[in-house]
């Protein structure tokens, strides 16, 4: 598509967008009684306008029927976890029984280290990507030490060239290959946090396997956002949080993937809780632990019925928009994105903007990052002050993500209009 920086090209582009009518669907923060522009799903999703009304749902069934609501007839508590999976599992390329909803990503992450993090001789390494989020690298810092192993000595973090911003995955495959006898997991972000980088999963996995390692995902930021193929590339593990591009609200329940092979796996060490215990015996209360032979196996404690509505809210969103088309859509704002930002570079006497997101359209997801080579705090604060939600991190990168259910190509329009009238009067 030939793009036009022009109000009345984005204009045209939203009035043939069939997914336009989802915006309806969110509660667009407003100010002055004006809508503002949210370019902030990569760190929290907006509020569906039915969160109210399924939490709601899950009150009254409390008030009116106590503990019985687990065993109401028309929509039990018991089964509720079933309704999130269907749609869940198109999201991410996966099986329904592979997937589970459960407690916190970082939470899970540890669960998934029990498992799948089996240091035997010298085939104790772990690759994963350096400068990962704060919370993965304290995960890792922290189970490492526990397991009694110094995590300086154990990790291997896979970095960008000099003078580069992303990983090239040829610099990643050649690491396992080089790391190959003693490698026993590859745990890599999805999307990189901080650049907006797809790794290429099908590929790494393929790579882990032949090197006789495992493969798992951490997809805070790939969830919701990219076209995920977990099953059909052979992912061992994945985990994910809720709040971000799935829309579920602050603090959301996470979700793991669990390659089905390993459900039915006793020798696979995992912690057991009796949420995790066979659906037909549970409520036996008998010694010793037999797992649900799905991902469901992996279930700890009884879950929040109230998170679960807030995730099924927009769930169900997703669901009647469609995956495919709400990716699709994605793909195309962020180009055009570029293209604006390109445009505002051309017509400046100096390079003003660096971009860090890969350009190839295979390589990124919604997210892109700009790093800012000439006052980029006080254009941060600009955007702040003229209504547009983004994100600032250190050294002068400012994130911002245009999601598809529920922005407009004209906001992307509005916001290079509103980055190039703070660099003219900066």
């Amino acid at each position: 598509m030939e793009f036009q920086n022009s109000v009345a090209f984005a204009k045209e582009l939203d009035a043939n967008d069939e997914l336009t009518r989802f915006r309806d669907k969110f509660i667009i923060p407003k100010k002055d009684d004006e809508e503002q522009i949210y370019f902030l799903g990569n760190s929290l999703g907006l509020q569906p306008v039915s969160t109210s009304e399924y939490i709601q749902q899950i009150l009254d069934q409390w008030a009116s029927h106590g503990v019985e609501g687990f065993f109401d007839r028309e929509n039990p508590w018991l089964r509720y976890h079933d309704q999130l999976l269907k749609t869940l599992s198109v999201i991410v390329g996966a099986l329904p029984h592979e997937v589970v909803v459960m407690n916190q990503l970082t939470v899970n992450l540890h669960l998934m280290m029990v498992s799948f993090y089996q240091p035997v001789g010298r085939r104790k390494k772990i690759l994963c990507e350096a400068k990962a989020f704060p919370s993965d690298q304290y995960m890792f810092e922290t189970h490492l030490k526990r397991c009694g192993l110094d995590p300086d000595e154990v990790l291997i973090e896979v970095s960008p060239r000099n003078g580069e911003h992303v990983v090239r995955t040829e610099d990643i495959l050649a690491t396992i290959r080089h790391h190959k006898a003693d490698l026993a997991l590859v745990l890599l972000g999805g999307v990189n946090y901080y650049t907006g980088q797809l790794f290429d999963l099908k590929e790494i996995t393929a790579a882990a396997h032949d090197a006789g390692s495992i493969a798992g995902y951490d997809l805070a930021h790939a969830a919701g956002n990219v076209a995920l193929s977990l099953h059909d590339w052979n992912v061992d593990f994945a985990c994910w949080c809720s709040y971000k591009y799935l829309n579920s609200g602050p603090g959301a329940v996470g979700g793991v993937y669990i390659h089905e092979r390993f459900h039915k796996d006793p020798a696979l060490h995992r912690f057991g809780g009796w949420w995790g215990y066979q659906k037909e015996t549970r409520f036996n209360m008998e010694k010793g632990f037999q797992p649900i032979e799905s991902a469901e196996g992996w279930q700890l404690s009884t879950p929040s019925m109230i998170l679960y509505a807030c995730h099924k809210a927009s769930l169900d969103i997703f669901e009647e928009a469609g995956v495919q088309r709400l990716f699709k859509k994605g793909k195309q704002l962020s180009e055009y994105l570029l293209f604006i930002l390109s445009s505002i570079n051309k017509d400046s006497d100096e390079k003003l903007i660096e971009i860090l997101t890969p350009q190839n359209i295979f390589e990124r997801g919604c997210q892109v990052s700009m790093l800012m080579l000439k006052n980029g705090k006080s254009i941060f604060d600009g955007l702040s002050n003229q209504g547009v939600f983004a994100d600032w991190r250190e050294p002068n990168v400012i994130r911002i993500a245009p999601v598809p259910l529920y922005n407009r190509f004209e906001e992307v329009w509005r916001f290079g209009e509103i980055v190039r009238s703070l660099i003219l009067n900066g």
